[in-house]
């Protein structure tokens, strides 16, 4: 049994001001149109397993994960993490999920933030991992390089060790490029492309050997863990674990590894310039999403979301224009782009976490304007789908709807508000807004008050388990 293990987190510095810490790099729809990368990855894992899939994702990410596979016959389950600690930990409490399956599965682990585009070679080298895997040994899907990238750690490889395998000699950090040139030329080096296939027993065998402080806590946390439907959360306890990768803890330091390489198509789509490769370019190497017109321009990228980006002698450029920003930078300072998020961080700038419009498990909500002592917001909510029984200590909210029927509870008075119709909410009233229909609930509102930030609420009540 293959049992594929998705590890969907991380927060895609290098893509803002599309990937935001609230919508992340696995929500983004690369290569295949309208697809997401969790959903290609999704949908990559259970054609070769024919398994439904563990997600280990933050619980942030819970609703929009569970939204963007809805529908799947075979349905995920999610191990929900508090935060962020690394690989390490989240393949650890994988491994031990594995172990209650039964039979002691082999896991297939596998980012949710790469893409893939050989598929028939992929699963012939999973095929080929999972036979050795059987063994007792640990795999590492290693990369044949397509040039010297700077941007990659390295595997370099020994002898084989099976028909298809080869034994690690030593892991490498990412290199400069003098260094990436000579790997290449040697032959023997390998990306790291963060994917492993191992028995849950053998990887546990293996934090039992070294790093055994944090398989015994991992343990603990797993006994603490609370399973709900198809969710297990766990408990707060998951951030005192060591902050670390598989890479680090387990697999520089065993004898029991081996890598299966080869040419998958394969990214990790960890910048906008690796994004602009994924693009099918016109002549003059430019590629574009979105509406755009480029006009004597060269190796320029644009990403338009929602209006026409025109450029006009353009030379080795990215042009990323979202609703309420815009990145322009030279494509060989795509790296960089983290700089800016942890800029955004340092002057408490909201633009490194949420979008204009952001989702909730209940629908959305998208801000129009904001000034002085307002704010106005188009909310839509899905059919049957609640807000929160809340309230708020320093502004009134006024709810038009544009369409469909609102349920609306203040206080202790309920009732239904129609197109066209309004209703006020006055500062620490009680309410809750529902959906009836079978249809979206458009609605305009328009906040009042001494300060508008989203943490002044205060839940009674939730659908979703956010009190």
């Amino acid at each position: 049994m293959l049992i594929p293990i998705i590890l969907s987190g991380g927060a895609g510095t290098r893509l803002w001001p599309v990937s935001r810490e609230a919508h992340p790099k696995p929500f983004m729809c690369i290569g295949q149109e309208g697809k997401t990368l969790l959903y290609q990855t999704y949908e990559r894992a259970v054609s070769v397993t024919r398994k439904a899939p563990l997600i280990v994702t933050n619980r942030d990410y819970y609703f929009l994960s569970r939204d963007e596979l809805a529908g799947q016959p075979l349905k995920p389950r999610y191990l929900l993490e508090p935060t962020g600690r690394n690989t390490a930990p989240a393949i650890a409490l994988a491994a031990l999920w594995a172990l209650e399956q039964g039979s002691d599965p082999c896991m297939l682990v596998m980012p949710a933030d790469h893409l893939i585009t050989k598929h028939d070679a992929f699963a012939e080298a999973i095929s080929h991992a999972a036979t050795f895997a059987e063994q007792g040994g640990l795999i590492l899907f290693g990369i044949s390089p397509s040039g010297p990238e700077t941007g990659f750690g390295y595997i370099e490889m020994a002898g084989k060790i099976a028909p298809h395998a080869n034994a690690v000699r030593r892991f490498v950090e990412k290199p400069d490029l003098a260094t990436a040139i000579d790997y290449i030329a040697q032959g023997n080096y390998v990306w790291n492309s963060g994917m492993f296939c191992f028995k849950a027993s053998s990887i546990i065998d293996a934090f039992a050997q070294h790093a055994p402080q944090l398989l015994e806590a991992a343990r603990t946390i797993w006994k603490a863990s609370e399973e709900n439907g198809d969710r297990i959360d766990l408990p707060a306890d998951f951030a005192e674990l060591e902050n670390i990768s598989i890479d680090y803890a387990v697999m520089e330091k065993t004898a029991n590894i081996a890598v299966v390489s080869g040419d998958f198509g394969w990214s990790d789509i960890g910048s906008w310039s690796a994004v602009a490769q994924a693009i099918p370019a016109d002549p003059m190497g430019n590629t574009a999403t979105g509406q755009s017109i480029v006009i004597d321009s060269r190796n320029t990228h644009i990403e338009s979301q929602d209006r026409l980006v025109a450029a006009i002698g353009l030379d080795n450029l990215l042009i990323i224009d979202t609703p309420d920003a815009l990145l322009v930078a030279d494509k060989t300072k795509s790296q960089d782009v983290r700089k800016i998020v942890s800029h955004l961080k340092a002057t408490d700038n909201d633009a490194y976490k949420v979008h204009r419009t952001v989702a909730r498990p209940w629908g959305t909500y998208t801000v129009l304007e904001e000034g002085t002592g307002f704010k106005i917001k188009r909310i839509v909510v899905k059919p049957g789908q609640s807000l929160s029984l809340q309230m708020h200590h320093r502004r009134s909210e006024h709810w038009v709807v544009v369409s469909g029927t609102a349920n609306v509870t203040i206080d202790h008075d309920t009732t239904l508000v129609s197109p066209n119709q309004s209703t006020y909410i006055p500062i620490g009233a009680k309410h809750r807004l529902n959906n009836p229909e079978s249809t979206d609930l458009i609605m305009i509102e328009v906040q009042c008050g001494s300060y508008l930030g989203e943490d002044d609420i205060v839940r009674f009540n939730d659908d979703y388990g956010r009190v």
